[in-house]
């Protein structure tokens, strides 16, 4: 990636924490490749459709996560009509796993001082009797990739926090349903793609009519963070060689 100087690196790549700079977890990260997202471009007529349609999806998933966010430290946002049915989905998930959030632990900014990395966290919560890293993804599936960033806010957060014991990633989303087949319709980032189960002739035939769109939340628990935390520390260590010379300027290295 270009940086222009010594300030646009720290401010796309790190936080200024009590007068020391820190790069960024999930800065750390897009350093695995991601053959999700080259599937995605190999699809498109170019890369600047692809580019366009990403911006545009990751904007749609910025007001998910903010009005969950609002949501969960107690405000009562004004939920825009294209994302209704997302946080529908997600009000009534939270009601019936009786989910706890403390809202100190909303967007919570953590550093860890031994490895020399921060982030923010999405949220601490309580779910079924166990308390752990809350996770709020809007993509169309959980990526493993998710599982290195989640076990740098682990390892960031166990000594301040000496109860916590897991971490969830939650997928919140919305689509729509053939009623006569099964198959999904997704539409984000003004581009609809339908999903069909592999094999499958009768989806593959159908001419789809489309139920109305609906939230789709998925939950998914990890609890054993510690191989991943080492493989985190593997991509900070080749972050580091990719960009040592800007990370030399600003007295990182």
């Amino acid at each position: 990636m270009y940086y222009q100087d010594e300030k646009h690196f720290k401010s796309l790549c790190g936080y200024e924490i009590d007068g020391f700079w820190y790069p960024r977890v999930t800065k750390i990260v897009e350093i695995k490749s991601k053959p999700a997202l080259y599937r995605f471009y190999a699809g498109m007529n170019n890369f600047a459709e692809g580019e366009k349609i990403k911006q545009k999806s990751a904007t749609e998933g910025t007001m998910i996560h903010e009005a969950v966010e609002k949501i969960l430290v107690g405000e009562k946002p004004a939920i825009p009509a294209q994302i209704q049915p997302s946080i529908k989905a997600f009000l009534e998930f939270m009601l019936s796993k009786h989910i706890q959030v403390d809202p100190q632990f909303v967007e919570k900014r953590l550093v860890n001082y031994e490895h020399r990395y921060a982030g923010t966290l999405d949220a601490i919560a309580l779910i079924d009797g166990k308390l752990g890293i809350l996770d709020i993804k809007t993509s169309q599936e959980i990526y493993r990739d998710y599982n290195l960033q989640t076990s740098a806010y682990m390892a960031a957060m166990k000594e301040a926090v000496k109860n916590l014991e897991t971490r969830w990633i939650l997928r919140i989303d919305q689509s729509r349903s053939c009623v006569h087949c099964g198959a999904i319709l997704r539409s984000k980032g003004g581009r609809d793609k339908i999903k069909t189960q592999w094999g499958n002739a009768f989806m593959q035939a159908c001419t789809h009519e489309w139920g109305p769109v609906e939230g789709r939340i998925e939950l998914q628990e990890f609890p054993y963070w510690q191989e991943d935390f080492e493989a985190f520390l593997g991509a900070k260590k080749l972050w580091e060689w990719e960009n040592v010379d800007w990370l030399k300027k600003v007295g990182y290295l």
